[in-house]
């Protein structure tokens, strides 16, 4: 028997250490829209932001964890070390990205015929990647 799913996307969430950074680069920066700040239990709260059909939660607890996702990207750690925003403008992406002083941890290549992508790091140093197919 198949899991089915519920809808064609999969939610994301990320801890966050500063949220108004978070905010500004997924919100302001990337586009990502903003729906609504929903109460963490324990403290804190999950900012929720769609992407197309994707749902973006950036969770700001009230206590700060110790400990942080190693940086490095790809090569830094094993798990989930990046996401993918699929764009129609690599250029824009990475240029808005630059202009708000966002690493670029990869430049734009193309890394098969028609598809591109570049990578920037976020406030806490997560990779997001930007991909484009002609």
């Amino acid at each position: 028997m198949a899991i089915d799913p519920r809808h064609r996307a999969i939610d994301v969430g990320v801890v966050v250490r500063d949220a108004e950074a978070s905010l500004r680069f997924y919100r302001d920066v990337v586009g990502a829209e903003h729906v609504a700040d929903t109460p963490m239990p324990g403290g804190g709260t999950m900012h929720r932001l769609m992407w197309g059909e994707t749902l973006l939660k950036l969770v700001s607890l009230a206590r700060t964890p110790d400990a942080a996702n190693p940086p490095g990207g790809f090569m830094g750690a094993s798990g989930i070390r990046y996401i993918t925003f699929s764009v129609d403008d690599l250029d824009v992406a990475v240029a808005r990205c630059r202009d708000a002083g966002s690493p670029l941890a990869i430049a734009p290549r193309e890394i098969r015929p028609g598809v591109s992508i570049a990578v920037v790091e976020d406030p806490d140093g997560n990779w997001v990647e930007f991909l484009h197919q002609a």
